[in-house]
């Protein structure tokens, strides 16, 4: 991701599954890049940023949202997108502009 080392940004994938699935998902996929666990078992993030399902009527109740999330280099979040299906996808312009706007 040459693009965002240029604006020295990290890319961070972050997932809500249990930290044994999550490594086992990184080394099936042969994923080098930093991944983190948010809270897990509680997902008091996922909750705080409206990035999970909580209609107790769907299929997918408690399941994450797909979430982007840009923060300064002083932890201050400066962009959220949370996405209404996980299918939807931000392209990497829309991220490089969100990390652009935030530096």
């Amino acid at each position: 991701m040459p693009q965002f080392e240029a604006l020295n940004a990290q890319v961070v994938g972050v997932s809500a599954d249990a930290p044994g699935t999550l490594g086992a998902f990184a080394k099936e996929n042969n994923i080098k890049k930093q991944l983190l666990v948010a809270d897990f078992p509680r997902r008091e993030m996922l909750q705080k940023y409206d990035a999970m399902v909580t209609d107790e009527k769907s299929p997918v109740y408690r399941y994450a949202k797909r979430a982007y999330f840009v923060l300064d280099k002083q932890g201050t979040v400066k962009f959220i997108k949370v996405m209404d299906s996980g299918l939807n996808l931000l392209s990497a312009d829309e991220v490089l502009q969100a990390v652009k706007a935030a530096s």
